[in-house]
This record gives C-alpha cells, sequence and structure tokens, in this order.
C-alpha cells in the first residue's frame, strides 16, 4: 500500500512539474512571438533596433513606438487572451458542458451591451466603470442562458442555443442602441470588432485587477471546481453548498470578461477552444489546468494580435476577425464529433 501510494505521489509531482514546464513554454513562445511583433507594424523596425529599444530605451521614436505603444499592446493581449481562456475553463468545469464559454453563454454579449447603452444613453458616465457594468450585464446574461439550458445540466446542444438565444437578443439590443448613439456610433463600432489598437499601459493597468482577482479566486477554490466537474449529486454527497459556491464561480468566470471587454471589445472563441486544447495536455488537476489555460489563452492571442498586425501591413485587421477565422472552423469540427449534443461533458 504504502508503495501504491508513493508511486501515485510521485506521478502526481509528476505531472504539477509537466504542467509548470509546458506552462513555462507557452510564456516563453509568446514572449518570442510578442518580440517579433515589435518589429511589425505601421512602421517597420529591424531586430537590433527593437532590442536597444527594449534595453537601452532613449528619446527617439523608436524606443517611443516600442515602450508606448507595441510592448504594452503585447502585454495587454497575453492578459486578454489568458483571461479569456480562465473564464471558459470556468465554465466549462462547473457547468460540465463543453460548449460553455463567455461568448457561448451570453456573458460577452451582456457586457458588451451594458457597456454601449452607458456609452450611448450616459455618455458623461468615467470609463472607469465600465467594468463593473459589464460585470452585472455579463452575470445576467450568463443566468439567463443557463436558466434556459436549465443550469447546464442538459446537453451542450442546450446550452449552445440557449446562449446563441440570449447573444442574439442582446445584440438586436446593441445594434438598436448604435442607431441611437448617432455620430458616435463609428467609434463603437470599431470597437465591437474586437481589437488591440492603440492599447497602452493605462489599460494593462486597468485590466490586471479584474483578471488577477479571477486568476487568484480559482487558485484558492480548485477543490470547489474539482467537486463541480463530478455532478451535482457527488458534490452536494461530499458537502460541497451548490446554491453557493456555483454563483461565486459564475462570478469568477465573468471577472475576467469584465475587465476585458471595456479595453479590447469582444473577442471570440478563445475561451471556447483553449480550455479543449489544454484538456487534449491531460492536466493533473484544476490547479495545473488554470494555470495552463491562462498561459495557453495568452500565447494564442498574442499570436493572433501579431496575425493582425502584420498581414495587411500597415494597416491593421481587428484581432476579433482572426479569432473567429481561426474559432469558426474548431466551432464545426467541435459539431462534428459523434458524441456531440449526447449530453454533459464528464
Amino acid at each position: 500500500m504504502r508503495g501504491i501510494a508513493a508511486r501515485q505521489a510521485a506521478g502526481t509531482a509528476g505531472g504539477h512539474l509537466s504542467a509548470v514546464a509546458l506552462a513555462g513554454l507557452f510564456l516563453l513562445i509568446a514572449i518570442l512571438v510578442g518580440f517579433g511583433g515589435l518589429l511589425v507594424g505601421a512602421k517597420p523596425m529591424r531586430l537590433d533596433t527593437a532590442l536597444n529599444a527594449i534595453f537601452a530605451p532613449t528619446a527617439n521614436i523608436d524606443s517611443t513606438i516600442v515602450w508606448t505603444l507595441r510592448l504594452p499592446r503585447s502585454i495587454a493581449a497575453f492578459l486578454a487572451g489568458g483571461g479569456l481562456g480562465l473564464s471558459g475553463y470556468l465554465l466549462q468545469s462547473f457547468s460540465r458542458n463543453p460548449l460553455a464559454s463567455p461568448d457561448l453563454t451570453g456573458v460577452t454579449a451582456g457586457a458588451v451591451a451594458s457597456i454601449v447603452g452607458c456609452f450611448v444613453f450616459l455618455p458623461w458616465l468615467s470609463s472607469i466603470y465600465y467594468a463593473p457594468i459589464g460585470l452585472v450585464g455579463g452575470l445576467g446574461a450568463a443566468a439567463t442562458t443557463f436558466w434556459i439550458a436549465r443550469g447546464g445540466r442538459t446537453s451542450p446542444l442546450h446550452l449552445a442555443l440557449g446562449g446563441v438565444t440570449v447573444a442574439l437578443f442582446l445584440g438586436g439590443l446593441t445594434t438598436y442602441m448604435l442607431l441611437l448613439g448617432g455620430p458616435q456610433s463609428p467609434a463603437v463600432l470599431f470597437w465591437l470588432s474586437g481589437g488591440l489598437q492603440g492599447r497602452s499601459w493605462s489599460h494593462v493597468v486597468f485590466m490586471l485587477p479584474w483578471i488577477g482577482a479571477s486568476l487568484i479566486g480559482a487558485l484558492l477554490g480548485h477543490r470547489i471546481v474539482a467537486l463541480l466537474s463530478l455532478s451535482d449529486q457527488a458534490a452536494a454527497g461530499m458537502g460541497l453548498n451548490l446554491a453557493l459556491w456555483k454563483p461565486v464561480l459564475l462570478v469568477l468566470a465573468t471577472l475576467p470578461v469584465a475587465g476585458i471587454t471595456p479595453v479590447a471589445g469582444p473577442i471570440a472563441f478563445i475561451g471556447l477552444a483553449v480550455p479543449h486544447i489544454v484538456r487534449l495536455l491531460r492536466p493533473s488537476g484544476p490547479a495545473t489546468a488554470i494555470m495552463l489555460n491562462v498561459a495557453a489563452g495568452g500565447m494564442l492571442l498574442v499570436a493572433a494580435d501579431v496575425l493582425a498586425r502584420s498581414l495587411a501591413a500597415p494597416r491593421e485587421i481587428p484581432v476579433g476577425i482572426i479569432t473567429a477565422l481561426i474559432g469558426g472552423p474548431y466551432f464545426v469540427y467541435l459539431t462534428q464529433r459523434p458524441n456531440f449534443g449526447a449530453g454533459r461533458e464528464r
């Protein structure tokens, strides 16, 4: 028995080490891709020029471009991707549904509709309040979606249909509000396409508390996530208060979206695809899965943002279009799987 326990402990430790190594690899790739992103844009930059701008900054134009435009933008992309990956993982875990994600559960649509409503009807309101307002909108939309799908206890198809219904309704409401917005609407339409153009250090600081609070809360509650990923009956049988912890995890899953949406707009499919990619890596538990989702989500969005800057340089493509072009085929692949809609994820 001691030998078996020792082998199990060694396997768990090995799993944690491999997860940390993978997360470090994703982070390294994100750094390398982000550094490559420093070289592309409206003003191309040579490798030695970028290195000098980073390690020996001066007051010249290259250093200004790197430190005020491109570097904070890459960091913002990593934070946004990591936050969306974390949000998708939490939603899929506690609902036990492989199609739960910020965009397919209405969370993003709820945050967008509430923020656009403030922009149109309360133009005097400071943008610092957009994140808590987006949080309320996202929570309301997600709660409605899970109510339609009977708490996520039915098939993935029920949740997808409920999320699409809520998102379509809120999308129509958002369009109507934009029509009332008059000449300000084009600026909002560009934001709605999802992008990180012109993002600075202030935007990084704005997102960080919301994503950080969700990450810390998820890591502290990783055992709760593990119990809820089994079944409601099993979790309740182990003494878990479902009426308390399900709303708590829903709040933790919505916090990143509330912080990301005012800065980057709605970015699709990162929250759906990243948890599935991480699941293929077989993490040893929720804590390691959380780390991998943050690292992989950040890496993917940094890469998508570099593509958005470089494919049509010196013009830019909104990063939301890049993620949609990648995520759309992936969603089709999910629907073609033999067990799609057969039941909840175990």
